[in-house]
């Protein structure tokens, strides 16, 4: 053969082929059959999940039905590709675990724990980022729009998004909330993060989705929640609530519920950045939250020159994406604490204010002037340990005092008084949990600075007086 003959690929083929004859399988098809029966596709492209017995198309980890898979590869020496897949490629269960390897032997989950079985195996769902190298010195472009949009919170942001590439397994126990007019770039300044993390780890939801059944969403390294305000059909309070599982842990582990699909546990690790262009009307958030980090952009799409947009996408096209992979997947966490509650911004009180009821503020009046009263001089004058509604009434007056004392409001009582630290106290001899006070039964509420004997106690103290 001459050595302008030789064709590699062929000699490649021809390698592959001989591999294959000696595992007892078909030979590769040649370029002709290629061309009229498509793209080619082997067994060993797919794995069987018995539970439902279906086939995972292994590039992609989508599900396909037997019918499919024999369609699209030829019977192995008398014997259908679904079948021979299930006799040698079989695995047992699914999961979504970053870290561990597509095939995990001799393991099973349960719950999150791991139980050690010879001969099962776990498919991991995950797939790892296809990262091409870049200068992680050369960031400047996108570390200038960080810091123009959000000066006050660029290094923690920075930080949250470098934990999501360098510990995708690791839990951030509390969300990214990302605020601002439209058009500043808020998702300009994500777009690098999701060729980092692989953006197939990278998922984007409305709030409407997050409450619906199917949470295909959680098997994400980072779940972006876009436009969040309260839509109407989607109450924020709801929403503040259902969010609660997926900003922190515990839980430490998820059902992952997904269509035409069996359910199955993945950690619960999601990162999760909520961007919103409402403060007033967006998310709820109450005064005593651990789980969110608000950072807000007060700059207008006026405030960007002409061509700015161009020329941060273009560099991103250019380099600017692997550069800011490089970057993010080196810099130091070593001071970043995944677990640790995050700061209360100005932005995050402004949040609070505008979720507050006016009934807050009056309650809050009230009370300080029963614990001036009580405090016998002392300046300032410490919380009351315990009280009731009756405590509260000689304090209050005008259109207060009518709200305090129609009943129909009585429900929201305990949720002002909780907004003021105060909580309800069961009365643990009483059957209805009421305390008699004055020869009336009534509720009691305790200040949250106290234990449960302490409360106790001083309840008891009210009821002899």
């Amino acid at each position: 053969m001459k050595k302008q003959d030789f064709d590699p690929q062929r000699w490649e083929r021809a390698q592959d082929n001989a591999e294959r004859i000696f595992r007892g399988l078909d030979p590769l098809p040649s370029k002709s059959d290629q061309a009229t029966a498509g793209s080619y596709l082997s067994v060993k492209d797919f794995y069987a999940y018995m539970p439902m017995h279906n086939y995972i198309y292994a590039p992609t980890r989508e599900t396909w039905p037997a019918s499919s898979v024999k369609a699209r590869i030829a019977p192995i020496k008398g014997v259908s590709a679904s079948t021979w897949i299930d006799q040698h490629q079989p695995v047992e269960q699914l999961s979504w675990i970053p870290g561990k390897p597509m095939l995990i032997k001799n393991r099973l989950i349960a719950e999150g724990g791991w139980i050690d079985h010879k001969g099962s195996t776990v498919f991991n769902l995950y797939r790892e980022p296809t990262i091409e190298p870049g200068d992680p010195e050369q960031v400047q472009s996108w570390r200038d729009h960080v810091e123009k949009i959000y000066p006050d919170d660029a290094e923690h942001i920075i930080r949250y998004l470098a934990h999501r590439v360098q510990r995708p397994g690791e839990k951030i126990n509390h969300a990214l909330v990302l605020g601002g007019k439209p058009g500043v770039g808020k998702d300009t300044m994500i777009e690098p993060l999701k060729y980092a993390v692989g953006p197939w780890n990278f998922i984007d939801v409305y709030p409407a989705h997050m409450l619906g059944r199917f949470n295909g969403f959680v098997k994400s390294a980072v779940l972006r929640i876009s436009e969040a305000r309260d839509l109407g059909e989607v109450n924020r309070y709801a929403f503040y609530e259902h969010m609660k599982i997926y900003t922190a842990a515990p839980p430490d582990v998820l059902r992952c519920d997904e269509k035409n699909m069996r359910e199955y546990s993945v950690p619960n690790v999601c990162g999760v950045i909520i961007t919103t262009n409402h403060k007033s009307d967006g998310i709820y958030l109450p005064p005593d939250d651990r789980r969110h980090y608000v950072a807000w952009c007060n700059l207008t799409e006026k405030d960007f020159p002409v061509g700015y947009w161009n020329a941060i996408y273009g560099w991103y096209e250019r380099e600017g994406y692997h550069n800011v992979a490089s970057y993010l997947a080196q810099l130091d966490l070593s001071d970043f604490d995944a677990k640790a509650p995050p700061r209360k911004t100005l932005a995050f009180w402004a949040i609070v204010d505008a979720n507050r009821s006016p009934e807050d503020a009056d309650v809050a009046d009230a009370l300080d002037a029963l614990a001036e009263r009580q405090a016998n001089g002392k300046n300032p004058a410490p919380p009351v340990p315990v009280l009731t509604l009756q405590m509260l009434i000689p304090y209050t007056s005008g259109e207060f005092l009518n709200w305090l004392q129609d009943r129909k409001n009585r429900r929201n009582i305990p949720h002002r008084l909780e907004s003021a630290n105060y909580f309800p106290l069961k009365n643990p001899d009483a059957d209805d949990g009421l305390w008699k006070i004055d020869r009336k039964r009534q509720a009691v509420y305790v200040h949250r600075n106290l234990s449960l004997a302490e409360g106790i106690k001083a309840a008891r103290g009210l009821t002899n007086q």
